[in-house]
């Protein structure tokens, strides 16, 4: 494990006091002003053109004033029973924070100790701790912290399964463990990125940093929306289990696969909306197992398949409708997938496919409805290759 520095500091809650004096001085001249405006309000409402002089003072005056002394007098009494109070609730919230933040801090010692351990059960319940502790958190950064924690430890090597050798059962096991631990962190991470932004333990919103990481594991985001902050999956290995983005919403932020490798398993975006934010596969290397786009809304934002390689498996947007993103595939290579765009509708979308390479496998745009994608009737050349289906009604457009 990477150094403890423990959770960053935070100052959003920091206390800031005005010292008595001033807070007291604010607070008359702000009544005197106040009261000031509503008496002159008042006569001008009541339109009084002057006042009656007297020059003998009547019992009755004095009484009035009198009674207005001690009002004046209850008023300041009443504004510093304000003051003081308001400052009493601000330290005594101060103080309860502090505490809460001391106890988090003890707490994500502790877990970052379990996580550090030899052990991978000790391991497991420290990464149920940081999960914890990352709902808990009295402030967003203190919980981004647990989080990052987590992150980090996907992105640390670790010693490949040695298989099933009986010479080497012991490390097979130790694999076999540190495996569940890792598996435990993806489940947990899609498990709170699920639940509804604003809602008690709910992470969306927050960074997640998996660059590097791999995913051999089931992960499932289904639903999830990602509205904010910067979700990273830049040269992560999908290399097993089951990845669900299906129902999942792309709204804002930043969620990047930037030179990530499909090679195993499945990835599925089935029915995802890209409505906003920017989604990139720049460089991407799809060379195995199955990615769906299966009925995706392309309708906001910018998705990029920039110099992405389509070398294995297959990636299927069939159904899919390109309504109003920026989506390119700019400088991508189809060498050896299987990628269908059966019955996808082009039909407000800047798709792009300017210098695209199409030198294998199996490209099909079949019942694909809409104009052409710009750039692909020049990339795909003519004659068309065998390798790639285009409606006819594309072909008669182009002469």
């Amino acid at each position: 494990m990477a150094e403890n520095r423990g959770p960053r500091p935070t100052y959003d809650r920091e206390l800031r006091l005005w010292k008595v004096g001033r807070s007291l001085s604010v607070t008359f001249v702000a009544a005197v002003l106040v009261a000031g405006g509503v008496f002159y309000g008042l006569v001008y409402v009541l339109d009084f053109q002057e006042i009656d002089t007297a020059k003998k003072l009547d019992a009755k005056t004095l009484f009035d004033l009198v009674k207005l002394s001690f009002g004046v007098v209850a008023g300041a009494g009443a504004l510093v029973a304000l003051v003081v109070a308001y400052r009493r609730q601000r330290v005594d919230e101060a103080g309860a924070h502090r505490e809460a933040t001391r106890l988090h801090t003890e707490r994500f010692s502790q877990a970052v100790e379990q996580l550090g351990s030899d052990s991978p059960a000790v391991q497991l319940g420290g990464v149920h701790a940081l999960a914890g502790l990352a709902d808990d958190a009295p402030d967003d950064s203190l919980r981004q912290t647990s989080i990052d924690v987590l992150c980090a430890y996907l992105q640390l090597p670790f010693t490949p399964d040695p298989g099933d050798d009986p010479a080497r059962r012991e490390e097979h096991h130790r694999y076999l463990a540190l495996r569940k631990v890792r598996h435990t962190i993806l489940r947990l991470i899609g498990d709170h990125y699920r639940r509804p932004r604003g809602t008690h333990g709910s992470w969306q919103g927050c960074d997640l940093d998996l660059t590097g990481v791999i995913i051999d594991g089931p992960m499932d985001f289904h639903g999830a929306t990602f509205g904010g902050g910067r979700v990273s999956f830049d040269g992560a290995t999908f290399g097993g289990g089951a990845v669900f983005f299906d129902g999942a919403t792309f709204a804002g932020g930043t969620v990047s696969f930037d030179g990530a490798t499909f090679a195993e398993g499945a990835v599925s975006f089935y029915g995802a909306e890209f409505s906003g934010g920017a989604v990139s596969f720049h460089g991407a290397e799809f060379s195995g197992g199955a990615v769906s786009f299966h009925g995706a809304e392309f309708s906001g934002g910018a998705v990029t398949f920039y110099g992405a390689t389509f070398a294995g498996g297959t990636v299927s947007f069939d159904t899919a409708e390109f309504s109003g993103s920026t989506v390119t595939f700019y400088g991508a290579t189809f060498s050896g997938s299987a990628v269908t765009f059966y019955g996808a509708t082009f039909s407000g979308s800047a798709v792009t496919f300017y210098d695209a390479t199409f030198s294998g496998g199996m490209v099909s745009f079949d019942d694909a409805a809409g104009s052409p994608p710009h750039g692909l009737l020049d990339a795909v050349g003519t004659p068309v290759p065998a390798t790639v289906e285009l409606p006819a009604a594309w072909l008669s457009s182009n002469p």
